[in-house]
């Protein structure tokens, strides 16, 4: 009988580069949501009874058949209304579909539903990282919210593309501030198929900047001390600024890494993290370890992170 000895081994399989490209540019998103999303209620007579529905609600089909813009929505209530009531399909929260009818009131030859809806939502916000070898990439660092609802918006299509910065409203304690930009949709980087806690995530799909990789920093490799962030706060520019990592948290998915802004041209820019800032890479050690995602409120000039790596995760998913 003849025996062969196996030897095995341990190995990891990394489904992301070992080396990524940071982001730092500022980038429009929009994102146009699965289904037309429930924001508000207006009054009118014979639409008292639409009390199933509540904000958030995301309706899906009119009479089974399929919607997902409001012009959809309008087209099919014309279409399939039978004595001023329709069949409405809709999602809420996580559960599966659920059933209503929706009556609407005729007012001047046009149907009111009582409903104020929205299909899309765009917004600014910072790249993170791409990596060169996949051409994903990531943003944000955590999910879009639309605003009314406080609901987390479901992805059915989206881009990433060109925007300009024209000036930044300042935080101050209590009050954080924000990057005002302007749109530029015809440039478009990238799409959005996924939009998560942990940051949007899509396929990056022009020419990659020209800026050098950086190897991913893990959780085990940042060090309480300075650090830098990449940022947009004029124009184009990506530039660096300096900030102090105070508290690595690694028991969390989510607000990993606590720093404070100590960049003194930044902080009299900003007063401190401002509204699309998030998503700006944390470099240490000429590692990308990381993306600021959170102000505190009450005290704008610290903030926290999110590790690169659970974003890289996510992304690759």
């Amino acid at each position: 009988m003849t025996f062969v000895a196996v030897f095995l081994f341990p190995f990891s399989v990394l489904a992301y580069s070992e080396y990524i490209i940071p982001g730092g540019e500022n980038i429009g998103i929009e994102i146009k949501s699965r289904g037309v999303m429930v924001i508000g209620f207006y009054k009118v007579n014979g639409t008292q009874d639409n009390n199933a529905l509540r904000i958030g609600d995301v309706i899906t089909a009119i009479n089974d058949q399929e919607v997902n813009t409001i012009n959809e929505l309008i087209e099919s209530i014309n279409e399939l209304i039978v004595d001023n009531r329709v069949n409405v399909t809709y999602l809420r929260g996580r559960t599966g579909n659920r059933k209503t009818t929706l009556t609407l009131a005729q007012v001047d030859g046009v149907y009111k539903t009582g409903l104020y809806v929205k299909d899309s939502i765009t917004g600014i916000g910072t790249l993170t990282y791409i990596d060169p070898n996949t051409l994903i990439y990531g943003a944000l660092g955590h999910e879009i919210i639309e605003s009314a609802t406080k609901k987390q918006v479901e992805v059915r299509t989206g881009i990433i593309f060109r925007s300009f910065i024209t000036g930044v409203d300042r935080s101050s304690n209590g009050v954080p501030g924000g990057k005002n930009a302007r749109f530029h949709y015809n440039t478009e980087y990238g799409d959005v198929t996924k939009n998560t806690n942990y940051g949007i995530f899509g396929n990056y799909n022009i020419a990659l900047p020209n800026r050098d990789p950086l190897r991913v920093g893990t959780k085990d490799d940042i060090e309480v001390g300075k650090a830098h962030i990449y940022t947009v706060l004029e124009g184009e520019k990506v530039e660096q600024f300096e900030i102090m990592i105070n508290r690595i948290i690694k028991d969390t998915r989510i607000k990993n890494i606590h720093f404070k802004i100590t960049d003194e041209r930044l902080l009299s820019k900003t007063g401190g993290v401002v509204q699309g800032m998030s998503g700006s890479p944390i470099i240490q050690n000429d590692m990308i370890i990381g993306a600021v995602t959170h102000v505190i409120t009450n005290q704008v000039d610290t903030g926290f992170g999110i590790f690169i790596t659970t974003m890289l995760e996510e992304g690759e998913r």
